[in-house]
């Protein structure tokens, strides 16, 4: 059975490419992943404190009850790849770009995701609480049931996205809210907006 240490070791001695292979109890502290490629890889209850995976690229992985501390993830590449029960509280994901992939019930409170592109992926009952939203592009994701209260939406367009079923108490917005023109909210969180606006709701 290869470690996940052996693995990378092997990966920076050849291709950079680490294909093909399933971790499990896993514990990492202090490594350089970044710039590599992970490929139909799956990670279970592995645990990361202050490993780098800047400019690391998924495809077709699973991290499934993984544990970040610490960590970065920016400048990363995620397609068709799974972040399910994870918590990633305060990890760094500036610049990451996520296509056709999914997070569930996960935690990614204090997170940095300032830049980041989510094109056709789905976000189901995550907290983002106090998450650095600002400057991301979206399109044609879906976000159900999640926490993003406290967040930072400065200058990220939210048009055409459902936020409907999604806590935004206390969200950072411009001074115009056009981050959440054409957007789908309900009554209740129109009433939050018209606070942030300034705006006495009776």
């Amino acid at each position: 059975m290869v470690t996940l240490s052996q693995a990378l070791e092997e990966a920076r001695e050849q291709d950079g490419k680490v294909n093909l292979l399933d971790f499990a109890h896993t514990d990492l502290e202090n490594q350089d992943l970044s710039e590599l490629e992970f490929q139909q890889v799956t990670f279970r209850c592995c645990r990361f404190q202050d490993c780098s995976f800047e400019k690391a690229a998924f495809y077709d992985c699973v991290f499934e009850d993984c544990q970040f501390t610490g960590c970065s993830m920016a400048v990363t590449f995620w397609k068709r790849s799974f972040l399910l029960r994870c918590k990633a509280d305060g990890t760094d994901f500036r610049r990451a770009r996520f296509k056709a992939c999914r997070l569930s019930d996960s935690l990614l409170r204090y997170t940095n995701c300032t830049g980041s592109l989510w094109e056709r992926t789905a976000v189901v009952g995550c907290r983002f609480t106090e998450a650095a939203l600002a400057s991301c592009k979206i399109s044609g994701s879906v976000f159900q049931k999640v926490d993003f209260t406290g967040a930072d939406f400065f200058r990220t367009s939210w048009k055409g996205t459902d936020l409907s079923s999604c806590t935004i108490d206390r969200i950072s917005l411009s001074e115009t809210c056009t981050e959440l023109k054409g957007a789908k909210i309900d009554a209740s969180q129109a009433a939050v907006v018209a606070r942030i606006l300034g705006i006495e709701v009776i």
